[in-house]
């Protein structure tokens, strides 16, 4: 009891420094470099083959005890974020969104602007009628890409000032995660989805190498890096079954909360595997594992790619309840600690 108590402590200590790490990456779809890299090191620090796809895919293998089977699990680590459209006469930066964030929880944010070079400049996103001072409509004013701009930290006048530092259309622009872990055991940050989620998988990891644990069969975990523009699940090894671990949704009529594993039955693409949903469940209950089962009206996973790119697997979608999602996100360390065990009954580690 005492040894298992020691686990448990540890595997929490590294569940919380992982996330933090993987958060602390600037990583918008289609600039994922570093954060996979991070992810990589973490796994083969941990003794696991890893392999890039050459979409940049990071594909982990996990031998099994058995052979005959091929199972995958994936979680995303691209997130939402912001690249400069145009600039202004007056040297803001015009932006797009990359994935969906919601664009009016970005009023006031600080931000990092990548180029090509190699640069990094901050700034801040803000509303184009920033201050009830001067402007009638700072209150009003819609919260979208035409009517908000990144300033920049520089002694900029004009748009030639702007591209004399090398900053230009297609440069990443990369909002704060803001994250805080309270000592209550909320999880305060953007990006829950789906780096919570992905940092649950390198614990996964983590315990297997600690404990000499191994699913029954084969196994291939994959963080995938395009999730948020819809074809993320498009190239992963081929697998009989699959489970996405990706956030659970709360809000309306649904059941989930923080502190659960939120199993979707099914989402804006449809129903999942009907078989592993029950599966799934099942395990769950048998097991004393807070959950929920939910369906997700604006959604679509890692899975909805696989299927329509061709996959012939069986797939399911887990992961803990986050709310506020695609905004200022927040879950609590229970519905981490439900994803990471659901996921364990789920691979049936011994």
């Amino acid at each position: 009891m005492k040894d298992e108590r020691l686990l448990e402590q540890e595997q929490e200590g590294f569940l919380r420094d992982t996330l933090q790490k993987l958060l602390t990456q600037d990583s918008p779809t289609g600039f994922t470099d570093r954060v996979v890299e991070l992810a990589e090191g973490i796994a083969r620090n941990l003794g696991f083959e890893t392999s890039r796809t050459n979409k940049g895919n990071l594909v982990v293998t996990v031998p099994g005890r058995e052979t005959g089977r091929r199972m995958g699990l994936c979680a995303h680590v691209d997130t939402l974020g912001l690249m400069v459209r145009s600039i202004t006469d007056r040297g803001m930066l015009m932006v797009t969104r990359v994935g969906g964030p919601l664009m009016p929880t970005l009023d006031g944010e600080y931000c990092r602007i990548y180029t090509r070079a190699g640069k990094v400049f901050t700034g801040t996103v803000l509303s184009l009628s920033p201050s009830v001072h001067v402007q009638d409509d700072a209150g009003t004013r819609a919260r979208d890409e035409k009517n908000m701009a990144v300033r920049i930290d520089e002694k900029v006048r004009s748009k030639e000032d702007v591209q004399a530092l090398g900053i230009s259309p297609g440069d990443y622009v990369c909002y704060d995660p803001k994250t805080v872990i309270t000592e209550s055991g909320f999880v305060k940050s953007r990006f829950l989805d789906d780096k919570a989620s992905a940092a649950c998988l390198l614990t996964l990891l983590w315990r297997m190498h600690r404990t000499g644990e191994r699913p029954q069969y084969d196994t291939w975990i994959t963080l995938t890096v395009h999730e948020e523009v819809g074809h993320g699940g498009a190239a992963l090894p081929p697998v009989d079954e699959l489970l996405a671990v990706d956030m659970g949704c709360i809000g309306e009529d649904l059941s989930c909360t923080e502190y659960q594993v939120s199993i979707c039955a099914k989402d804006s693409n449809g129903p999942y595997d009907y078989g592993m949903v029950s599966r799934l469940m099942k395990l769950a209950g048998d097991n004393g594992v807070d959950y929920a089962v939910d369906i997700y009206p604006h959604y679509g996973s890692d899975v909805s790619a696989a299927w329509k790119a061709g996959m012939d697997a069986r797939a399911a979608l887990i992961g803990p309840g986050v709310h506020a999602s695609h905004g200022m996100e927040r879950t609590h360390l229970d519905a981490l600690r439900a994803t990471l065990q659901l996921a364990g009954l789920y691979l049936e580690l011994a």
